[in-house]
């Protein structure tokens, strides 16, 4: 190991990092609990034993993610094998313990069931050079992480989200960050993370802004619901929706039953349609639907929060086969009947009819909710910025789930960029959303030429070229779901 390479001394044991080209340091794979094997695979998070050598930290620890999504995913996703999938990445500009920079803590998204921490899309880099530190996690995924089980804790994928942030609280200025300066943030899952952090008591004060991306919950959303889901997993399986059951079971068996239980069918009827298994309000760690919590409730109330969407998140979704359900039961199932029925269409009138579920899915998962919290928010005051991507791909055409993630890092030239946006990326447009968020990471606004949302002018940031505002451009999905 270099002599020059950086050497951290965190709570738990000494750490042996990599320092970049451009001066900027990075920590991968660094625990923050103990591996989930054994008797701890669907335990609570628990501290990792402590180490006295330094613990080499200049390659991605395992990810909790065995298989993606894939083949090819939009964001290139890799999976590490190794039991210590608790672990997470530190990118800094440099191991000042009096450096007090802010810190952005990113969590992946994958439908709570994929996804990588490892992946080149949330490099750091970008973050670094304009001064603030990044850190991202992994957390136990699917069953592993959000099944309701008899005789397990629920929702243990959260509370591995609250053990990372809680060493970052622990261990951040070590590394040039500070711990009262912390936003949180994600994507997809991720974004649907940061909600649900809002929600979950036991998270407050370890972050101090929110930071919501393409934001997705699982809905209906609930311990009924979650026990529902247990049962359709036992009656798809065999098996008992039990620890017990599961704990020595190995990862492609596991993968295996997950797959059974994500399958359709008539026997679905009345689970949700998407994210069955993810967060959801198990009465003690999440007291409230997340949804409810952040429209309703008191959730989030002191915590400035930064949300929104790309403007044809999943529209690329394929219409119904011929053997699959009708179309108008599609949609029935999503929520569109009588009046709504005819306002999405009026909307949508140009969109052809095998286009139309894409529409529905985008809006019913991601727009109309954060939209929702953005609304419910101004009525109160509370500090919210709501922005729409609209620049769209040339590879597609469309402003899809994704694409706003390397403008946002400023990572245009990273592996799989190209592939999903082509060669010819406007470099301003990057620039002024990276430096939006690290504006709002920052400062906890994200700049003047972006105002709050509010009641009166629902003023929205538009990202394209060039970018812009409007004032209650998403009036007509407001008008079909809210």
């Amino acid at each position: 190991m270099p002599s020059e390479s950086p050497l951290v001394t965190t709570t738990l044991g000494p750490v042996r990092g990599e320092r970049r080209a451009d001066g900027s340091c990075r920590f991968l794979g660094i625990p923050y609990a103990a591996p989930p094997v054994g008797d701890l695979r669907f335990a609570a998070p628990v501290p990792p034993r402590p180490w006295t050598e330094p613990l080499d930290a200049t390659a991605y620890g395992p990810t909790a993610q065995r298989r993606p999504f894939a083949e090819v995913t939009t964001i290139p996703e890799p999976s590490v094998p190794g039991a210590g999938v608790l672990n997470l990445n530190v990118f800094t500009p440099g191991p000042d313990p009096e450096a007090g920079r802010p810190v952005l803590v990113w969590i992946h998204g994958g439908g709570y069931v994929a996804g990588s921490a490892a992946s080149p899309w949330y490099d750091g880099a970008a973050f670094n050079r304009d001064g603030v530190v990044l850190v991202s996690l992994g957390y136990r995924l699917g069953i592993e992480g959000f099944l309701h089980l008899r005789d397990a804790p629920d929702n243990r994928g959260v509370r591995d989200w609250i053990a990372a942030l809680a060493w970052v609280r622990d261990n951040i200025a070590r590394f040039g960050g500070d711990p009262a300066k912390v936003t949180v943030a994600g994507q997809s899952a991720g974004g649907g993370a940061v909600q649900t952090l809002l929600a979950v008591p036991s998270a407050r004060g370890l972050f101090r802004g929110a930071l919501s991306v393409s934001g997705a919950v699982m809905r209906p959303d609930g311990p009924d619901v979650a026990r529902a889901v247990s049962r359709l997993f036992t009656a798809r399986t065999g098996l008992p929706a039990t620890a017990a059951a599961l704990r020595d079971l190995g990862d492609d068996e596991l993968l295996g039953l997950q797959e059974r239980l994500g399958a359709p069918g008539p026997d679905r009827e009345g689970l949700p349609p998407l994210l069955s298994l993810g967060p959801f309000a198990d009465g003690e760690l999440i007291p409230a639907p997340v949804l409810d919590a952040l429209t309703t409730g008191d959730a989030g109330a002191d915590v400035p929060l930064m949300l929104g969407f790309t403007a044809h998140e999943f529209d690329m979704a394929p219409a119904p086969g011929p053997d699959g359900p009708p179309l108008p039961v599609l949609l029935g199932g999503l929520g569109l009947a009588g009046n709504r029925m005819a306002a999405f269409t009026e909307a949508y009138a140009d969109t052809a009819p095998a286009g139309l579920f894409g529409k529905a899915l985008t809006d019913v998962t991601f727009r109309a909710p954060s939209l929702a919290v953005a609304d419910a928010r101004a009525e109160r005051g509370r500090p919210t910025w709501l922005y729409q991507f609209e620049w769209n791909s040339p590879v597609g055409g469309r402003a899809f789930h994704c694409l706003d993630l390397p403008f946002a890092f400023d990572l245009l030239g990273a592996e799989g960029v190209a592939a999903a946006a082509g060669t010819t990326l406007p470099q301003a447009l990057a620039d002024a959303v990276h430096r939006a968020w690290v504006a709002f990471v920052t400062e906890q606004d994200p700049g003047a030429d972006w105002p709050a949302y509010t009641a009166a002018t629902r003023t929205t940031k538009l990202w394209n070229m060039p970018p812009g505002t409007a004032d209650d451009p998403l009036r007509a999905v407001r008008e079909i779901w809210l």
